[in-house]
C-alpha cells in the first residue's frame, strides 16, 4: 500500500520507519526544502540510519496522490495550515492523525481541527508510550488506534503493526486525543517535583494522582474512562513523567529549581512546548464547561500566576 505521512520529524521518520517493514510504499511530505535534502541526502536522524525505501519530497500534491492512508504527523499548531494545502488533492483516503495536543485560541484537538477543515470520511488517532528514537531502533513497544471505521482499522493493523510494535484498538477517539494531549501538562508537573529535588518514591505518588485526574477529565468529557487503561492512557502518560529529556519536564524542572522569571521565559519563547499550549487550551475548556481539575489548575496557577512550585508537595500530601 501506499503511505503519505505529512511531516518529517522525530515521530514521522518513526513512524515511516514501522511502516517500512511491511513492504510499503512510502513518502513523507515536508514544507522544508533543505530538510527534505538532508534526508535524501543523508537518510539518518541522530546517529540512527533510514529506511533506503522511504521517499521524501515538498510537493503535496505528489505525496498524497493515489494514497492509501495519509498519516498526520506534524505539531498542532501547523495541521490547519498544512490541510488547507493537503485538501486541494485531497480524494477521500483515510486519515490516520499521530499529532498531538489542542490547538490554540480554538480549543480544538487535531481531529476537530481536520474534520472541521476538510470532508473526511474515515479517520482515527494513534498514540501511546513510544520514544521515536526507539521505535527507530526497533524496540518493543504498543500503540492505541481509535477509530469508528473499520476499513481504517484493518488498513493500520496490516501497514504498520509487525513484530516490533503491538496495535490495540478502540473506539474512544476522545479518550485517547485527551490521554496524548494532557499527559504532556503531566511531564511539566514531573519536573517541576525533580526541579524540588524530591525523590522518585513523590514523583510516582504524583503520577498516580495524575493518571485519576485524567479518568476523570475523559469521563466528564464524554470519552470511556476505561481508556486509562490503555497504552495511550498509563502506558505513555508513566513514561512521559519518568523521561528527563523532554521539553515539557526541562520547562518544570526550570521552574521547580527556582529559575527566574526571565529565564524561564527565555526558554519558553525558544522552545515548542508543546504541555504549556495545551495547559492554555484545556483550561479555558474548563473554565467553559465549568470543570475544576486539581492537578491542571494548581500546574496553571504555578506556570502562569507564580503560584510557588512547592505548593505542589503540599497537594500531592492533603488531597483527598
Amino acid at each position: 500500500m501506499k503511505i503519505a505521512i505529512i511531516g518529517t520529524g522525530a515521530y514521522g521518520l518513526a513512524l515511516g520507519s514501522m511502516f517500512s517493514l511491511n513492504n510499503n510504499d512510502i513518502i513523507m511530505w515536508s514544507k522544508f526544502e533543505n530538510e527534505v535534502n538532508d534526508l535524501k541526502t543523508n537518510r539518518n536522524f541522530k546517529g540512527i540510519d533510514l529506511p533506503k525505501n522511504i521517499k521524501y519530497t515538498t510537493d503535496m500534491e505528489l505525496c498524497i496522490k493515489k494514497s492509501d492512508l495519509i498519516v498526520i504527523a506534524i505539531p498542532v499548531a501547523f495541521i490547519k495550515s498544512t490541510i488547507e494545502g493537503l485538501k486541494k488533492y485531497y480524494h477521500n483516503t483515510p486519515i490516520l492523525i499521530a499529532s498531538k495536543g489542542i490547538e490554540q485560541n480554538t480549543n480544538l484537538f487535531a481531529i476537530d481541527i481536520i474534520k472541521n477543515n476538510m470532508n473526511v470520511k474515515e479517520i482515527g488517532v494513534i498514540a501511546g508510550g513510544t520514544f521515536a528514537t526507539d521505535m527507530l531502533k526497533r524496540e518493543p513497544m504498543g500503540l492505541t488506534l481509535a477509530t469508528s471505521s473499520n476499513n481504517l482499522k484493518n488498513i493500520v493493523l496490516n501497514t504498520l503493526e509487525n513484530k516490533y510494535l503491538k496495535i490495540q484498538t478502540t473506539k474512544d477517539i476522545l479518550g485517547v486525543e485527551i490521554c496524548s494531549s494532557v499527559k504532556n501538562i503531566m511531564a511539566i508537573a514531573s519536573g517541576i517535583i525533580d526541579g524540588l529535588n524530591y525523590g522518585q518514591s513523590t514523583k510516582y505518588l504524583f503520577i498516580t494522582e495524575a493518571i485519576y485526574e485524567i479518568r476523570n477529565l475523559i469521563n466528564l468529557f464524554g470519552g470511556n474512562k476505561k481508556t486509562i487503561f490503555t497504552y495511550a492512557g498509563i502506558d505513555d502518560i508513566c513514561m512521559t513523567c519518568s523521561t528527563a529529556n523532554s521539553r515539557n519536564y526541562t520547562l518544570g524542572k526550570i521552574i521547580g529549581e527556582g529559575k527566574s522569571k526571565e529565564e524561564i521565559n527565555k526558554y519558553i519563547e525558544s522552545t515548542t512546548i508543546e504541555g504549556l499550549y495545551t495547559l492554555k487550551s484545556i483550561k479555558k475548556l474548563l473554565r467553559n464547561k465549568k470543570i475544576k481539575m486539581p492537578i491542571i489548575d494548581l500546574i496553571y496557577d504555578i506556570i502562569i500566576n507564580d503560584k510557588e512550585p512547592s505548593e505542589l508537595k503540599r497537594f500531592l500530601i492533603e488531597k483527598d
